[in-house]
């Protein structure tokens, strides 16, 4: 019998220009046709994986397919996949999709204090500015991820194309914008499945014309388009409200892939005081001329029937939402102090009320690490959606003949 280097098209009959592969060598009778449908996995769900050392295959029998069916049922949400961290900030996307079962191939991020942060976590420093990236360099991966900035869409080619009677595509209506190098990529690597955030209002932003251009482009790419907003807090305890994008790749998923958003964990939400430190230094302590400014704004606003202002975090509940503006004043998240004026979080206290795990260094000065933790997306909820996309590669391997008795 004789090795194969399995691709995707082979698996699922795609187009065979797309350049998607696995790089998984498996020696059995289906030509390797049981193997996981993603790119630069390393596990076949029919059958034992041979090895690869400078481009040599090391073959090993054969899995019974009853095995495979057993093994099937096991993988869910842990099948391997490669994914890349498009804008990875410090590292949420990539927490998150390792977590299920991903592994990282490229990052990208164009702040170098987050890239200082991120190389700290993960022994790699992220490439830079993405739009000085070449999509042709960027290695293959089953699921481009990332938080892309919110900016709005100029239509002023789209218009000039309209008025000649001309088609128009996803670069016109894009150009100018983060999202378009984003396009870009998606259009060049054809990963599996697209997987973004972005800011709650995204969707209304610019009267609803910026959300229409990015669903409009991922179907123009090939993409089924799902989005939702999810709530954070009943994974980290803040309220924390955000748009998450899944597109699945029709010619390998079809119209309808059947995928769902993940329902929120069930008890009760998390509670503030868990993230709280027990010894504090007294520099994160509000001083007086802070805290008398900040009564005063409230107390305007107040009288002028506006809900601004500060906020006291209730320690038995969630907190408001931290943003990046955080390292200013810290008001949106003050903790009340059994003497004297409150405080505002460390940054330890941050990283933990944004759900990353405890003991990762901080290794940069406190005003950035309010930025990074305040920008940064959480990862649980990143690890509960791959969690749902990944039943969705598996659902394919159920449907698929070679488990048929």
């Amino acid at each position: 019998m004789d090795n194969r280097f399995t691709t995707v098209r082979e698996v699922f009959h795609a187009d065979p220009s797309d350049n998607l592969r696995i790089d998984v060598f498996c020696q059995n009778r289906a030509g390797c046709r049981a193997c996981t449908p993603l790119a630069s996995s390393r596990y076949c769900l029919g059958f034992e994986t041979g090895s690869m050392k400078n481009g040599v295959t090391t073959p090993v029998q054969p899995r019974t397919s009853a095995r495979g069916r057993r093994a099937l049922s096991k993988v869910g949400a842990q099948i391997p996949f490669s994914f890349i961290d498009l804008f990875s900030g410090v590292g949420g996307f990539r927490l998150g999709l390792e977590a299920a079962g991903g592994r990282c191939v490229f990052s990208s991020e164009i702040d170098r204090f987050a890239r200082k942060t991120y190389e700290a976590w993960f022994g790699e420093e992220p490439f830079g500015d993405i739009t000085t990236i070449d999509p042709a360099d960027i290695p293959d991966h089953d699921i481009l991820a990332g938080g892309f900035p919110c900016q709005p869409f100029s239509i002023a080619g789209v218009s000039k194309k309209n008025s000649l009677g001309r088609k128009h595509g996803f670069k016109d209506k894009t150009q100018g914008t983060l999202f378009f190098h984003v396009a870009e990529v998606v259009a060049a690597k054809k990963p599996a499945v697209v997987f973004l955030e972005n800011v709650k209002n995204l969707c209304s932003h610019d009267k609803g014309r910026t959300w229409q251009v990015i669903q409009s482009t991922l179907d123009e790419l090939g993409y089924t388009v799902f989005h939702k907003i999810i709530d954070a807090a009943k994974y980290v305890p803040q309220h924390r409200e955000r748009v998450f994008i899944v597109g699945f790749r029709r010619d390998v998923f079809g119209d309808e892939p059947d995928f769902e958003f993940p329902e929120p964990p069930r008890g009760r939400k998390p509670r503030f005081e868990t993230v709280l430190q027990k010894s504090v230094d007294a520099k994160y302590q509000l001083s007086d001329k802070l805290w008398n400014y900040l009564q005063a704004y409230a107390e305007k606003h107040r009288q002028k029937g506006n809900g601004f202002g500060f906020g006291i975090a209730p320690l038995d509940s969630v907190s408001r939402t931290l943003s990046a503006r955080y390292y200013k004043d810290g008001s949106e998240i003050l903790i009340r102090q059994p003497r004297g004026n409150p405080r505002r979080l460390t940054p330890s206290e941050a990283q933990r009320l944004m759900g990353f795990p405890p003991g990762l260094p901080i290794v940069v000065s406190d005003t950035q690490a309010y930025r990074q933790f305040g920008n940064a997306v959480v990862p649980p909820v990143i690890a509960a959606i791959a969690g749902q996309i990944t039943e969705v590669f598996a659902d394919h391997f159920r449907q698929s003949t070679l488990f048929r008795t």
